[in-house]
């Protein structure tokens, strides 16, 4: 059996239904401007492989910019996606570590490219896509990053084909119609999986995982201290 973690990740593409206390969402785009951010490693990484024409006057880096680049070079994209992918990764797993630990029952992560990149689909207990018609997709694209038609479909077709991703998740929400009806399956959806006992589960081997290291590590220190006392 393969552990996931943390108790309960759930993925969402692009869900806009709003989170209640006991879900918290780690969001790659919050990730993806935190490890951007200006002076950062990566920041500056970016800025010796793509130039300044790539960044805002005040530093920051320009996506919209960033994207008329790579959708139009494979290798401009594999060496931004080397640069960042880890490292958004890493800063999600932290966020989500955190939200374990603080007790929040729910994780939310919002992957865009959860399937493309393979990277932490080990880390998801259940995965939710949203869908919509084709033509929807487009105008949303389009509508919500500012795109013309024409970067909107680069960037659609660099994507893994939704009809693949379906097949692999475990829920599928219909977001063709008005919020209400994609909140509706959504909290659905919640309902089902707050019946799960998995989070239980989950919880108790943690804790008994971290009370045998403490164990182990006290057992050790206790055996060295003992040792040394005899030595003398």
């Amino acid at each position: 059996m393969q552990m996931k973690w943390p108790d309960k990740v759930i993925f969402f593409k692009r869900s806009h239904c709003r989170s209640d206390s006991s879900r918290h969402k780690a969001d790659c785009i919050i990730c993806y401007n935190i490890v951007l951010e200006p002076g950062t490693k990566a920041w500056q990484e970016l800025r010796n492989y793509f130039g300044d024409e790539v960044l805002h006057p005040n530093g920051k880096v320009n996506r919209l910019k960033l994207g008329e680049l790579i959708f139009n070079d494979i290798e401009k994209r594999k060496k931004l996606n080397a640069i960042t992918h880890l490292r958004i990764q890493t800063a999600m797993m932290k966020m989500a570590i955190m939200y374990f630990f603080s007790g929040h029952k729910y994780v939310v992560m919002e992957v865009p490219l959860l399937f493309e990149t393979g990277k932490m689909l080990s880390f998801m207990h259940k995965i939710i896509t949203v869908v919509c018609e084709d033509h929807q997709q487009l105008e949303r694209l389009c509508k919500r990053s500012d795109l013309s038609e024409k970067a909107a479909k680069k960037r659609i077709k660099c994507q893994m084909p939704l009809e693949k991703k379906v097949a692999n998740s475990n829920f599928v929400i219909d977001n063709t119609g008005d919020f209400n009806h994609t909140r509706s399956q959504t909290e659905s959806i919640i309902r089902l999986l707050r019946r799960s006992k998995f989070t239980w589960y989950f919880r108790v081997i943690v804790l008994i995982t971290l009370m045998a290291c403490i164990f182990g590590v006290t057992h050790l220190v206790g055996s060295m201290v003992e040792n040394k006392t005899r030595l003398k």
